[in-house]
């Protein structure tokens, strides 16, 4: 071999995948090693996956720190799938290694399963399958109910929960949708009614969970939530364990409020105990929902071919940590993304309406550069508050398919004050928010205005937003709260549109403020608004 020549990349597959996917690497010349057993023993992965540039995986491998320290050589992880919840995607991106999932190839599948587990629950048919194969004929005891005529409720109508919704109209189901980016000309298309979610938990017969895990989303089926739902309901959960309260379901169904619940995902998995087992009303399954031979097939494929298309040509396809940009444009991009995505996220914390629209203008020398790029990662920025599943590659599509329209403006030329500006309206229902940033020589992201009020504030983990009458008092007030509670200052900015006029607090704080302490400052009397921010 040539002195010059570059050994092949190698690729690790340590779940199960097909002979198809295996293929795809050794016909674009890497090195593969299949060994589907290596991902239930993390010691022998940590001492195997410093070899390899590439990781192949599904859900059983679990990519923690620790591995990835070991991962000397590693540049790509692939998720089969769309969870990515079992690798550390912090750390993964610390270490500069791109983290990729397959978020559409189980969508079909997934719908299906959870249509599946209504009609398993209408017509009791597992209780009545075990009754019958233990030699009863009980057919008076498994009386089921039509769904033909009932109310659906759908809670996330995105790619999956979309599908859902068809089907059930198929079904000739009334399909009510609760979801924040459901547009009124999205939910016309699908033929559903767009509701509130108050709405759609006293109204629905049945409901089905379509929502990624969030703090928002989090027991989102409360015990108050259930309390509020029709008497009789029925519930299917195919999404994340964790979207509903497991005790408060099992009392509700212990009363006969609610009728029966199907379950394909659990707070803690593998689920060997549970409040729920054993209930006769319940219907469990464990986590099947994207378990067909069809969507294993795609997303093992569509895995293999993002791997090797990065490691051969640079080709980035739906990474969770990082925007599809080419290897030579990232050290000069990389900064105006991470300004992009931060002032999209401050404006997406800030909105709490349906978001409709989303308008990016590029100033300046920004305005020359690949911003395709940029704009994926303000539109990531925006809606991460809403979904922390979004990735620079999927946003663009998930507004899309919420009916936001994206709008993005370049306007070349000097610029008077800085070489880039970078403009962000974000459109809400209620109203517009608006945020302008650059970034300096030193490659850190600025602030520069915010509701066209001058600024020059930096970002930081943890920040406060507070709008407030430009009057005396105020400073000295919301410093004492702050101070009396132990919260340290790192930075402190102002500005104002006129003297007593409206002025901004842009605040950053050594960690997150109390909510006792954030409704003290609330009520000082100049205070319009606070709002905790997290970077």
């Amino acid at each position: 071999m040539p002195a010059h020549t570059q050994p092949p990349k190698r690729v690790l597959v340590s779940d199960a995948l097909s002979e198809a996917a295996i293929r795809i690497f050794r016909d674009r010349g890497i090195a593969v090693d299949f060994r589907p057993d290596l991902g239930k023993d993390r010691e022998a992965l940590i001492r195997e996956i410093g070899a390899y540039d590439g990781l192949a995986i599904r859900s059983t491998t679990k990519v923690t720190p620790k591995v990835l320290e070991a991962a000397t050589r590693l540049k790509v992880i692939g998720r089969a799938g769309i969870g990515v919840d079992n690798v550390d995607v912090p750390a993964a991106t610390a270490k500069g290694v791109i983290v990729m999932n397959t978020p559409h190839g189980n969508a079909i599948t997934t719908a299906e399963h959870a249509i599946a587990m209504m009609f398993a629950l209408a017509r009791q048919i597992p209780q009545a399958d075990a009754s019958t194969q233990a030699g009863k004929w009980e057919k008076n005891r498994f009386l089921g109910v039509e769904l033909t005529g009932k109310t659906l409720g759908v809670v996330g109508c995105g790619n999956i929960g979309a599908i859902a919704a068809e089907r059930g109209i198929g079904l000739r189901m009334k399909v009510i949708a609760y979801d924040p980016f459901l547009s009124a000309e999205r939910a016309v298309a699908l033929g559903v009614e767009k509701v509130e979610l108050d709405d759609l938990l006293t109204r629905a017969d049945v409901i089905t969970l379509h929502v990624p895990l969030t703090e928002k989303t989090r027991n989102i089926l409360s015990a108050g939530a259930l309390a509020r739902t029709k008497p009789g309901v029925r519930i299917v959960n195919c999404a994340r364990g964790g979207l509903l309260d497991e005790a408060a379901l099992k009392a509700a169904l212990d009363s006969g409020h609610v009728a029966g619940a199907a379950l394909d995902v659990f707070l803690e998995e593998p689920a060997r105990e549970n409040p729920l087992f054993g209930h006769p009303n319940v219907v469990c399954t464990p986590h099947l929902g994207a378990s067909t031979a069809e969507a294993q097939e795609n997303v093992a494929l569509q895995v293999a071919e993002q791997i090797a298309a990065y490691l051969n040509d640079g080709a980035i396809a739906n990474a969770v940590n990082f925007p599809a940009i080419s290897a030579d444009e990232a050290p000069r991009l990389r900064p105006f993304v991470e300004l992009a995505e931060k002032l999209g996220s401050f404006l997406g914390q800030l909105t709490e309406a349906p978001v409709t629209g989303i308008r990016v203008v590029y100033e300046g020398a920004v305005a020359e550069m690949n911003t395709r790029a940029l704009t994926a990662a303000a539109v990531t920025g925006v809606l991460r508050a809403f979904r922390s599943d979004v990735n620079m590659i999927s946003a663009p599509s998930l507004a899309h398919e919420h009916g936001i329209v994206v709008d993005e403006v370049r306007r070349g030329g000097a610029l008077t004050t800085f070489e880039s500006v970078v403009r962000i309206t974000v459109e809400a229902q209620d109203m517009p928010r608006d945020a302008a940033g650059t970034v300096f020589q030193d490659g850190k992201p600025r602030v520069i205005e915010i509701r066209g009020i001058a600024m020059d504030a930096g970002f930081a983990p943890h920040m406060l937003y507070v709008r407030n009458h430009d009057k005396p008092g105020f400073i000295g007030r919301f410093g004492s709260l702050l101070g009396e509670a132990g919260m340290n200052v790192a930075t402190f900015n102002l500005g104002r549109d006129r003297e007593g006029g409206d002025a901004i607090a842009f605040v950053a704080v050594d960690g997150a403020v109390p909510a006792e302490v954030l409704a003290q400052i609330a009520d000082i009397p100049q205070v319009k608004r606070v709002r905790p921010l997290r970077f």
